[in-house]
């Protein structure tokens, strides 16, 4: 009988938050570096309209339901690379189109670099891009990638 009211009770806690489920992200390598924090608690609350979502890892984000954009920070910084490299509101980023259309973008030159994966059927990826660049911008870049 206690696990019916308990499960009735989390059912019910569920119903009315309006909760969505906690999006599981793999956490970066060095998810830990004190300037994913900077940049995670400037993280906008939408992009475009979708909503941000839980994740159940440090240094991550996600929009959207189900999830249009996937945002880690922690991955190694690139400062040589054979992927087209875009600049969106003054960020350089990589951006890799082998899971078209899905779009990975990934900062170039920022230590520590920031993974961006959109799904580009849900939001531009530009859209995206520009949402999060104040957030990003407060990574200091050490180059300019050239297109």
């Amino acid at each position: 009988m206690k696990f019916f009211v308990a499960a009735a009770l989390v059912i019910s806690t569920f119903a009315l938050s309006g909760c969505s489920a906690t999006v599981a992200l793999d956490p970066a390598a060095n998810a830990n570096n004190p300037a994913c924090a900077d940049v995670v608690v400037r993280l906008p609350d939408s992009i475009d309209n979708l909503t941000k979502r839980q994740t159940n890892s440090q240094s991550t984000a996600a929009w959207g339901e189900p999830t249009a954009v996937i945002f880690r920070c922690g991955l190694e910084p690139v400062s040589v690379s054979k992927l087209a490299c875009v600049t969106s509101s003054d960020i350089d980023w990589l951006v890799d189109d082998s899971n078209k259309p899905s779009y990975r973008f990934v900062t170039f030159a920022r230590t520590p670099a920031v993974e961006v994966v959109v799904d580009s059927a849900k939001v531009s990826g530009v859209t995206a891009l520009d949402e999060l660049a104040s957030a990003v911008g407060n990574i200091p870049a050490s180059a300019r990638c050239s297109g």
